[in-house]
């Protein structure tokens, strides 16, 4: 629906002639009122509002063309776009978004002051249906609400603004609709986030540039007061999860559908009067390289600014808003993408991947476990007692797949792991993938990207469309955050951006700190899309850690990726008693269903995930006290169900397992140790 001087009219409402002229004459006596009033310096000639609801009407989000008298907070004597969000049904919504800025600027063109209605289109219902190798579910559904808004500058110039609601989030994108072949940079985008006063933040710093940063992979402050000022000036880093309206609502904010036409962006360092605006790179990403403000050529959109919105942070947890805003899928056929489980030997021993002896033994455990893959990390072009070509021979004889680690370098980075130089270049990657498809190379792990700047954005999208061509897999690490691209090339199977088990190697603080991120993670940066966290570490490396083994069992569930490294060495996964060993054995990477059972940010969470028939829960505990969780089991359907739950022993690196009958009906109790967890199977008797 739309409205003209705060009279609305519904899209599609069938009038009589002489009704709709005489709402039309009403409308412009009103706008005729205002100009009268102009010299009140309210500017309410210039006012204007229009909402869309979601399908099931119980979001809700307004964009206003107002002026001061509408949004106090914002300059005085200007007329700017702003919006805002509801939730609820009719009649009791609640404010999650109170108004906003939008406004976007290029060098020879400005659209924040002074714009003006051009036109409304109409309502659009968008239905698509599409399905994913992996992910959190297979078959997917999009239902939303979408309609575009046409405005000028004083200057005559367009802006499009398209408003897109869905069930679950609201999202909203600038396009341009003029054609030609000029360059134009981007120079701002005033686009905001307005939290309530009274809300809470799970937010991340966006890390300062160095040799090895930014990858995102810091931690997520627990609960922080609104407007907590980032400690770095890189600004805090999406997604960011917001508690309102004393936890009857909350709100998790980020991006969608980057691609190489623009910049991936975060938010600013400082949220005055609660507002977190957009903020670009830093120049000093990427080593230097690269234009941190976008260039475009018209026509183009920018990507989606996305709003999720709910009753439980759980909700973010299910669902694929992200992935459902980004194109269709560009690879026809897609038999050749397979998720799997994969063995890894760098987290044990870095330098593993020089040595062929050291990488055989995990290409046996991996064929043992029925796990699909091995993953070749750094520096195998320097393999001693055989070569790539070689191992990957012997594990096409246990029918283990081979990974093979890059570095993206490029002078973006003066990272000096090896290979390098192969994947800038086109000619250059189209010549080594289609040699790794000769050599029956299954995918890559491609590093060390160091950069949100536009050409990077770019870089990953040709990456992607050549190695879709030669049938290669593809993980990022050292990388951007997913902005769900892997529904336009799922042959994307995961995505790092994430302070991972690897840092168990390398970082003191990361045992003390692992808990309470691992209860964080699920509801912000895994919400978003697969996370390459590379979980499951039974035993110690450079600093023990802290969760108890059934913790480290059951983020084989809580995390969501298409590929499921697993760190440890290969002792500790063959010395496993029997059921954390069958459950490893077992458990799959891609999912038909998943579903939020129960958590809080940062102190525990349950989830619940299915593949065909069985379904698969884990729990964590991300406190130092012991918790006693419930686990109704409503979401397995009819039936009964052999139940195998693996819990926590009578020490933190010991387990306890039992067997039970279920039903739909019943609850299972868990009894968690501090820093504990636990892992189920439900299978169909």
């Amino acid at each position: 629906m739309w409205s003209l001087a705060g009279e609305r009219y519904r899209v599609g409402d069938v009038d009589t002639e002489r009704d709709y002229a005489m709402k039309v004459l009403i409308g412009l006596l009103v706008l005729l009122l205002s100009v009268a009033a102009w010299g009140e310096g309210r500017l309410r000639a210039a006012e204007h509002s229009w909402s869309l609801a979601s399908p099931d009407e119980k979001l809700v989000a307004t964009l206003a063309l107002t002026a001061p008298s509408r949004v106090p907070q914002y300059p005085a004597g200007k007329v700017r776009l702003y919006y805002r969000v509801e939730h609820g049904p009719p009649g009791e919504r609640v404010e999650v978004l109170p108004w906003s800025p939008l406004g976007i600027t290029h060098y020879d063109a400005d659209f924040v002051d002074g714009l003006e209605f051009v036109a409304a289109g109409k309502v659009t219902a968008i239905d698509e249906t599409y399905s994913l190798p992996h992910g959190k579910r297979v078959a997917r559904r999009h239902l939303a609400q979408q309609q575009t808004f046409v405005f000028q500058n004083p200057q005559g110039a367009k802006l499009e603004l398209v408003l897109r609601v869905a069930n679950d989030g609201a999202a909203l994108r600038y396009h341009f609709p003029g054609s030609g072949n000029t360059a134009r940079t981007i120079t701002d985008e005033l686009t905001g986030f307005r939290l309530p006063a009274d809300s809470r933040a799970w937010i991340m710093p966006y890390e300062k540039a160095t040799k090895y940063t930014p990858a995102y992979e810091e931690y997520y402050r627990c609960g922080v007061p609104l407007g907590t000022e980032s400690p770095y000036d890189a600004g805090w880093a999406f997604p960011a999860l917001f508690e309102v309206a004393g936890g009857r609502r909350w709100v998790l904010v980020t991006e969608a559908a980057v691609d190489g036409s623009y910049c991936g962006c975060r938010l600013a360092k400082t949220a005055p009067g609660g507002v977190y605006r957009i903020r670009f790179p830093d120049p000093e990403e990427g080593h230097g390289q690269g234009n941190f403000q976008p260039s475009v050529r018209g026509p183009w959109s920018t990507p989606w600014r996305v709003v999720m919105v709910a009753e439980s942070p759980g909700r973010f947890i299910e669902s694929t808003l992200v992935t459902d805003l980004n194109p269709p899928c560009l690879v026809q056929d897609t038999s050749w993408i397979k998720p799997g489980r994969v063995a890894w030997s760098w987290w044990s021993d870095h330098d593993s991947p020089q040595d062929y002896l050291k990488m055989a033994p995990f290409v046996d455990l991996a064929a043992e476990m029925g796990w699909e893959y091995f993953l070749v990390d750094a520096n195998w072009t320097l393999m001693d007692h055989g070569d790539v070509r070689q191992l990957a021979q012997y594990a096409a004889q246990k029918g283990v797949g081979l990974f093979l680690w890059y570095n993206s370098g490029g002078e973006h980075n003066i990272v000096t792991e090896k290979p390098r130089g192969c994947m800038k270049a086109e000619e250059v990657r189209q010549s080594e993938f289609k040699l790794l498809r000769q050599w029956g190379i299954k995918g890559v792990k491609i590093d060390f990207f160091q950069s949100d700047k536009q050409d990077i954005m770019a870089l990953y999208h040709d990456i992607l469309r050549d190695a879709a061509e030669h049938e290669i897999m593809v993980n990022f690490h050292g990388c951007t955050l997913p902005r769900g691209w892997e529904r336009t090339w799922p042959h994307l199977m995961t995505m790092e951006a994430v302070r991972g088990a690897e840092c168990y190697t390398f970082a003191s603080e990361f045992p003390v700190k692992a808990p309470q991120h691992n209860a964080i993670v699920p509801f912000t940066r895994n919400a978003v899309g697969p996370m390459d966290y590379t979980p499951c570490g039974f035993s110690d490396d450079k600093y023990p850690h802290v969760t108890t083994a059934a913790h480290e069992l059951a983020l084989a569930v809580v995390f969501e990726s298409g590929l499921l490294h697993f760190c440890d060495r290969t002792s500790a996964y063959r010395e496993l008693p029997p059921e954390p060993k069958s459950f490893l054995r077992d458990v799959p990477v891609a999912w038909d269903d998943t579903r939020f059972v129960a958590g809080e940010p940062g102190r525990f969470v349950v989830i619940a995930r299915r593949n065909q028939d069985a379904w698969y829960v884990g729990a964590i505990n991300g406190e130092a006290g012991a918790a006693q969780i419930a686990v109704p089991l409503g979401f397995v359907g009819d039936g009964r169900f052999d139940a195998t739950i693996i819990g926590d022993g009578d020490d933190a690196r010991s387990f306890a397992s039992r067997r039970a009958v279920v039903g739909s009906g019943d609850v299972i109790e868990l009894s968690l140790r501090p820093y504990g967890g636990a892992a189920l199977r439900l299978v169909p008797r």
